[in-house]
């Protein structure tokens, strides 16, 4: 089984478009599963939900106005992403904000896709479908390297203001009262969770990339109560499903690659609930206060 596993692999790294979805999927799961953690310990998957339509939307723009189509993500999820913070309390989300802008993303996304299907889509008709399942496997040369350096740049953000972000996130009032700019991170955050969604639109769609914000940082959370240890434990799993689910999607080419990747985070989560896996216990401060 090994070996065949093995030589399965050889097989799939012989070919460019493998080669491709690897180095930016491995760098986009690694994001997702930085930026994830955190949106879990602060509770605002919501706002990581919102970002989901808001990144459909975006893309749709810029397909129906004749732009890039990573223009419109980068720009929608990270624009709508800090007005979520201006609309809450200290650069947080609050569900009341997200929700009327949810409504009203969807009904613009409405709008764009009729825009884009009756206008652009004879010239670009698989676009769309792409937007909200991702194409991985059709990402070129320059855009994988493009999409691994930007994720590259999402991770070496989070791991800069990750010490803060957790005090901030556990105790916000004693991190405030401590000196900590709690506002200025919590938006800077919320870019990174925006520029973090437009990047996993790309590999998983827009319908499918909660699933790798929160499905890792769910497991982890669960399985050690340790902040750090938990951080790097979710980008771990990330990771892992996300070469779990190119595997799969090679062996089994009738398989999408975006539920090959959700499916094996979503296992890996489920996994958590076994009898004898240890739950998480509550969060500890201790430290961060030092």
């Amino acid at each position: 089984m090994t070996i065949l596993a093995a030589s399965g692999w050889t097989a799939a790294l012989g070919h460019p478009f493998f080669q491709h979805a690897l180095l930016a999927g491995t760098a986009i799961a690694a994001a997702a599963g930085l930026t994830g953690y955190f949106l879990v310990l602060r509770a605002q998957v919501f706002t990581g939900d919102a970002l989901s339509h808001v990144a459909f939307t975006g893309a749709l723009a810029a397909l129906a106005l004749g732009y890039d189509l990573r223009i419109g993500l980068f720009a929608a999820t990270i624009l709508i992403a800090l007005l979520l913070g201006t609309l809450g309390k200290r650069g947080r989300a609050d569900d009341v904000a997200i929700g009327s802008v949810f409504s009203w993303i969807l009904g613009v996304g409405v709008f764009f896709l009729t825009l884009y299907t009756t206008k652009r889509s004879a010239g670009n008709g698989g676009a769309g479908v792409n937007v909200l399942f991702g194409s991985i496997f059709g990402m070129s040369a320059a855009q994988a390297l493009t999409a691994a350096l930007v994720a590259a740049g999402i991770c070496v953000a989070v791991l800069t203001i990750a010490r803060p972000l957790l005090f901030a996130s556990v105790d916000e009032a004693v991190a405030a009262a401590r000196g900590v700019p709690v506002r200025l991170l919590g938006f800077a955050f919320l870019t990174l969770v925006g520029a973090c969604a437009a990047e996993a639109t790309q590999a998983v769609g827009a319908l499918l990339l909660l699933g790798l914000l929160a499905a890792p940082a769910g497991a982890a959370q669960r399985l050690t109560d340790r902040p750090f240890r938990a951080l790097a434990l979710s980008a771990g799993l990330a990771v892992a499903a996300m070469w779990v689910g190119l595997g799969l999607s090679y062996a089994v080419p009738s398989m999408p690659p975006s539920f090959g990747i959700i499916a094996a985070a979503t296992t890996a989560y489920a996994a958590t609930f076994l009898p004898g896996i240890r739950r998480r216990t509550a969060t500890t401060v201790a430290g961060l206060t030092a």
